[in-house]
């Protein structure tokens, strides 16, 4: 099982947008340099965002995008779920036919790791990661400022 580039990238610049969406609209190629992510890349997963009704855009001079709601109300699993990204540690896809048809030994293990991970990236919002994230952050000036 693994997360897939645009799925971490979905997140990526999802979180960089949170970030700086605070004094208007926010430009595709400034997260593409910012976040050393493909302009074309990124385009793309903004469509999808746009489409999952997680980020708004904005036309016109100074248009770029915004978020569609408070960084509180956005899960990481919407996020990953909306770059079209799945994890899935069954071979099956979830369909329990991985054994000659019906499901192998460990299918339920599987299923419900599944489970677990969709239930806690479910419970994790954007604003949780940016919270942990000026957490540590504070933590680093703190101790450069003790030098």
């Amino acid at each position: 099982m693994r997360l897939t580039t645009k799925g971490r990238f979905a997140v990526t610049a999802m979180l960089d947008l949170a970030m700086n969406a605070q004094n208007g609209a926010v430009k595709l190629n400034d997260i593409s340099e910012r976040q050393n992510i493909s302009l074309s890349y990124l385009e793309q997963l903004f469509g999808k965002l746009r489409r999952a009704k997680l980020v708004d855009s904005i036309r016109g001079p100074g248009g770029g995008y915004v978020l569609a709601a408070a960084a509180d109300e956005i899960s990481i699993a919407q996020i990953i779920t909306a770059a079209e990204d799945r994890l899935d540690a069954t071979l099956c896809s979830s369909k329990a036919n991985c054994h000659n048809g019906a499901p192998c030994l460990t299918h339920d293990l599987w299923e419900n790791l599944n489970r677990t991970i969709n239930q806690y990236l479910s419970s994790v919002t954007l604003q949780t990661v940016l919270n942990q994230k000026d957490h540590h952050s504070n933590k680093i000036v703190h101790l450069t400022h003790i030098n």
